[in-house]
């Protein structure tokens, strides 16, 4: 099992939701950025790097970063700078960045350049996210989105190559031709780092990950665990049909985690800032804002999934106990034994080997996210981890 602590950088200063949707349609592409201060920024980004070391203090076995543009939602448009930082502030941990949106690269050559470096810098401790971007990026720079699959697939097999092929070498693809491909430096890690990639659940992302043996993370923080049970059962069929053994590291889920002393405790504080998360900072993300999936950009077996979880949504009964409204949608909200019994049950059930847990979500502040982060790394991690590996070792010795 792995542990990794994943961050969003959110801006946590805007209006509460009901203004914040009165006066603005989206968090992402159109916000003036006028609402941002830079002084305010700076002492963000103090915070949550200090957030990402606080993970390797406590014991977790990983760190994530990540790529977004115009938007409060993630205050990265570089997540290799906030890599690089992390680099010199931690010693241990895998540094996961999750990752460079290849398609908004011309030459992805670039990505390969840099991921590089932090593999060096880092000495070998680098996971390389490989990612098409998610919708409003193609809006931010302009990226014709009709083209993003088929431009991130080429990317990935230019970046593959420029790590492991020997140069100087000509790469003559559909989108991306380069007589001289020759990077300095080459990575660390031989033939390359670990390779993962983020999905919501597009059955040709899943197929793809498990083709080429890279792991696949399933992102379910906006939906249901069910609809990250239905990834995780897509990505086991898909890893048996091209013939590989199933490694549990190589499946990951991405959820949002917040533990307190007590349930009620935990639901207590956590509540207003889910609500700014979801409110406010996914707005235009899914919703009126209509840039969550420029034309063109899903392939249409996964938007006619994505609708289907929709609609299922919307029209399922709202529980009468608000503990478990919240449970439906974020189930690792509660104390430890709530926490680590739930996390426990999807592990085993869906084979999880890593666990990606968004530890600061919305305004959550410093306070709170110290205190969770603690509960969690030593309450609930350890339990996790020990009872996990032995089912896993049980798995393994099956006939």
């Amino acid at each position: 099992m792995n542990f990794f602590s994943f961050h969003l950088m959110p801006w946590p200063y805007l209006p509460p939701p009901r203004q914040f949707l009165a006066e603005h349609e989206a968090a992402w592409v159109t916000l003036p950025n006028t609402e941002y201060d830079p002084v305010r920024g700076r002492d963000l980004y103090d915070r949550y790097l200090g957030e990402l070391v606080m993970a390797e203090e406590l014991g977790l076995d990983g760190v994530v970063v990540n790529e977004h543009h115009q938007n409060a939602y993630g205050l990265m448009p570089s997540p290799n700078l906030m890599a690089a930082a992390l680099t010199q502030r931690t010693e241990r941990v895998k540094l996961c960045v999750l990752g460079n949106a290849l398609p908004l690269y011309n030459p992805p050559t670039r990505v390969a350049e840099e991921m590089a470096m932090l593999d060096v810098l880092s000495g070998g401790r680098l996971i390389a996210g490989l990612v098409v971007g998610g919708g409003p990026e193609y809006y931010s720079y302009n990226v014709d989105p009709t083209e993003a699959r088929a431009r991130f697939s080429e990317a990935v097999e230019l970046v593959l190559q420029a790590w492991t092929r020997p140069g100087p070498f000509s790469f003559d693809g559909e989108y991306y031709q380069l007589p001289y491909v020759n990077p300095w430096p080459r990575p660390l890690q031989q033939p390359h780092p670990p390779v993962w990639v983020p999905g919501l659940g597009s059955p040709g992302t899943i197929a793809f990950c498990a083709e080429r043996g890279f792991g696949y993370m399933g992102v379910a923080y906006y939906a249901p665990p069910e609809s990250f049970a239905r990834q995780a059962l897509a990505y086991h069929e898909a890893v048996s049909l091209a013939g590989r053994a199933f490694v549990p590291e190589l499946l990951g889920w991405l959820t949002t985690v917040y533990v307190a002393e007590t349930d009620e405790q935990a639901l207590e504080e956590a509540a207003p800032h889910l609500a700014y998360f979801q409110g406010n900072l996914a707005a235009g993300f899914v919703g009126a804002g209509k840039v969550w999936m420029p034309p063109g950009y899903i392939e249409a077996p996964a938007l006619v999934q994505f609708l289907a979880e929709l609609r299922a949504m919307a029209g399922a009964p709202r529980p009468s106990d608000p503990k478990e409204a919240v449970w439906r949608r974020t189930p690792l909200v509660g104390s430890p034994e709530t926490v680590r019994q739930r996390l426990l049950d999807y592990v085993k059930e869906l084979r999880i080997g890593t666990v990606l847990s968004l530890l600061q979500f919305g305004s959550l502040p410093a306070e709170l996210t110290a205190k969770s982060m603690h509960l969690y790394a030593t309450e609930v991690v350890p339990y996790v981890r020990k009872e996990a590996d032995d089912h896993f070792a049980t798995l393994a010795g099956t006939p």
